[in-house]
């Protein structure tokens, strides 16, 4: 049944290549969801896909368009205007000095003072020079 269905196709689309890759487009489409436009008779869906090629169901423009994004594999994007441009500069500038400024800030917090260090040291349990008297060491309790 499909060398009918092939042989009714090129007289639609004459090169057989891309007869093939528009057939299989659709396949694919009928194979995630898309709606039949002829009925399936038990056939499988290249098949249909073929029969819907034959009797001009669909638009084969928008299957070679999905076909070539389908292909694809660098997007081209586009590039954002000289305005765009200014303003993502200027926003980053901003973002960097709010950084710089939250470091600078965090990074006074942390350092201790001279009485902050002396009440850290003596919560920590070291002793000092001063407060070490000779022979303390010797005596256990």
């Amino acid at each position: 049944m499909a060398r009918v269905t092939v042989e009714d196709c090129v007289t639609k689309i004459p090169n057989r290549f891309e007869l093939v890759m528009i057939a299989s487009q659709r396949a694919r489409n009928i194979s995630s969801g898309a709606a039949l436009e002829v009925e399936r008779d038990n056939d499988k869906n290249p098949v249909v896909a073929l029969r819907e090629v034959a009797e001009e169901h669909v638009d084969h423009k928008e299957l070679e368009e999905a076909l070539i994004k389908g292909l694809q594999k660098f997007v081209e994007m586009d590039e954002p205007e000289d305005d765009e441009v200014d303003l993502i500069a200027i926003q980053q500038e901003l973002t960097a000095g709010e950084d710089e400024a939250t470091t600078d800030a965090a990074a006074k917090a942390e350092e201790p003072g001279d009485e902050d260090q002396a009440a850290a040291m003596d919560m920590a349990g070291d002793v000092t020079a001063e407060d070490e008297k000779p022979g303390d060491g010797d005596k256990e309790a």
